[in-house]
Formats: C-alpha cells, structure tokens, sequence
C-alpha cells in the first residue's frame, strides 16, 4: 500500500511540474520583453590624429551624487528589476572580469598599476576599528568589525577628462579617461559625522562604455525611452564642478583656495574653456 502511494505521488508531481514551469515562463513584468539595453553598442569615437589637436586642456572633475540632477546615478540604492546604481555596475564589471580598477587611487589617475579581480573586491571591504568595554573589566578596548563598501557609502565620483580642438572636424570636443568612485566616511562614534572622502580606485572609462551601455537609467519622463549610463556621459546629462586643471605645480584648486573660492575658481575654469570656443567662431 505504501509502495503505491509513493507512486501516486511521484506521478502526480511529475503531471504538475511541466504545468508549473510553463506558468512561471509566462510570467512577464511588463508589456514586452526587453531587447533594446542588453544588446546595446558603444558609440565609436572619431579617430583624433596629434596633428589634428591645436589645443587641448586636461580637467579633473568632482560629480557629487547629493546634487538632484545627478540622482539618476545613485539610485536604486539597492538593486530593483533591472536596474543598479553606477556603483554596482562598475562592482558587476569588476566581478564579471570586463572592467579593470587601477590604483593607487589618488596616486595613480594615469592606469599604471592594475588590480587582480581578488585586490579589486578586497577593496570593497574593510576593517573598522572602534573601543567596546571589557564585560569582565569594564575597561575600553580597540577592536574591529568587518564593513563592506556599499552602493550608499558612495558620495561622489571623480572625472578626468580632455578637452581638445580638432581642426579636421572643426569642434571643440571631450573625451572622459578615467572614473573613481569616493566612498564617504562617517565617524565610527556617532556614524553621523563626516569625517572625509576616500578614492577608492579608477576605472578606465573606455574600457567600462562597454558595460555602461548594458545597463538602464530611470527617466523621470518616460519609463519606456530609459537612458543607459553611456547615455549620460556621452550627452553629458550630470552636474559637476572642476576640481584641478593641468597646470605646473600639479595642484588642485583645494590646494590654493578655500570655502566659495574653490567653486569661483572652478567656474572660471569652465568659462575659460567655454569661451575657447566662443572666441574660435567670433568675427
């Protein structure tokens, strides 16, 4: 009798299973299927020959998530669907083997010293220190907690970039070289006070289109023409400030100027470059 009871289950099951997985493969979370951002390709730059170039200028730039129009890029703060922050894509292409980071990440902005995937993601994690009280004594003791860098704890992205003249086009144009996230750090004692940013490493941005391309942006207008972040950094559709120029001393703008004049300087900068331009076309 038990024998065939246990038959009976066993068919049974096997009845339903075919049902089951051919109701969980209907199932789609919206209208159509998507096949327009997975199967994305990169823009291919226009080759730039050196005799070409009559002017080129090297910017650093500071892109601060806090700023509204750059929220896009830091949320969802955890993933949702289909669509993660920057942050996690830059992780997913570390992890994936498809983007390299390079450090020291504020030494080495010109990708001389490549990270393994397994120094990469150890980056992305480290030891807190912190004084707990002795049960025993109820003397204080320093000790450490394993934290992981988060899709939140990033704050800010730095930028370099070129801005250059190619008389063979006859356009002032920009290319983006390398990207850096900067984790924010808080006080370990109250968890709420800023005690700095952290570099974490750079990325090379051509390398990293590839990856960008393949992933949706929210698009507070129409949720059916999404933006991927190639998108927002090939139409330059985020707010930032310049945080250094190339110049002699190899210095930033923090170096020589303080408070409002930092972003006085960097204004300057930008109209300096903007007005380049401007002055090409003026008759």
């Amino acid at each position: 009798m038990k024998r065939v009871s246990l038959i009976w289950i066993v068919m049974t099951v096997m009845m339903v299973s075919p049902f089951y997985t051919s109701a969980q493969n209907k199932i789609l979370d919206g209208v159509y299927i998507k096949e327009n951002t997975p199967t994305r390709r990169v823009i291919p730059y226009t080759q730039v020959r050196e005799a070409d170039v009559m002017w080129l200028k090297r910017v650093w730039r500071t892109l601060d998530l806090k700023q509204k129009q750059n929220h896009t890029i830091y949320y969802p703060v955890d993933e949702i669907m289909n669509r993660k922050s920057l942050f996690d894509v830059i992780k997913f292409g570390i992890q994936e083997g498809t983007i390299t980071a390079y450090g020291d990440p504020v030494l080495d902005d010109e990708f001389k010293l490549p990270l393994t995937k397994t120094e990469a993601i150890g980056s992305l994690s480290a030891y807190e220190k912190y004084f707990r009280e002795d049960e025993a004594t109820g003397e204080l003791f320093e000790d450490s907690v394993p934290v992981d860098v988060t899709s939140g704890d990033i704050k800010q992205y730095w930028i370099k970039e070129e801005w250059f003249f190619d008389r063979e086009r006859s356009v002032l144009d920009v290319r983006i070289l390398g990207i850096a996230p900067v984790q924010e750090k808080l006080d370990p004692d109250d968890n709420i006070s800023v005690k700095g940013m952290k570099p974490l490493f750079w990325v090379y941005f051509p390398e990293a289109r590839y990856v960008f391309a393949n992933f949706d942006v929210f698009n507070t207008f129409n949720d059916a023409e999404r933006r991927t972040y190639e998108d927002i950094f090939w139409k330059r559709t985020f707010a930032s400030y310049v945080r250094e120029e190339s110049n002699v001393y190899d210095r930033a703008l923090v170096d020589y100027k303080v408070g409002i004049d930092i972003l006085l300087e960097s204004e300057k900068i930008k109209t300096k470059i903007f007005n380049y331009e401007h002055d090409l076309w003026h008759f």
